[in-house]
């Protein structure tokens, strides 16, 4: 059984910073993309940003220089570094990735964790 676990959210300040994380385990033999996406309330969900295997990225354009995305391909975890931070930015990230097990290629999602950013 393959779980995605976020955690790193909280309350922040605007202008301030938060870095969420997200931990892959169970059967994997290999995870490709890593995505972190992100819903508001009464909005859908939307790509905040996305790393391949190889490390290559893209963001959001309302992110684009303030998170940076990374992941470490031995611990089977993904980050999210968010700075700059602002109300907009509020909302319930999810961990998103490709992994693929015995049973074949399949996306997989975290529970989520809330950001809250506050004037």
């Amino acid at each position: 059984q393959v779980q995605l676990v976020e955690s790193g959210g909280g309350l922040v300040q605007a202008g301030g910073s938060l870095r969420l994380s997200c931990a892959a385990s169970g059967s994997i033999f290999s995870i490709d993309d890593m995505n972190w996406y992100r819903q508001a309330p009464g909005n859908q969900r939307e790509l905040v940003a996305g790393i391949t295997r190889a490390g290559r990225t893209n963001y959001a354009d309302s992110v684009k220089g303030r998170f940076t995305i990374s992941r470490d391909n031995a611990k089977n975890m993904v980050y999210l570094q968010m700075n700059s931070l602002t109300p907009e930015d509020t909302a319930v990230y999810y961990c998103n990735a490709a992994i693929r097990t015995r049973s074949g290629l399949r996306d997989y999602w975290g529970q989520g964790t809330q950001v809250t950013v506050s004037l």
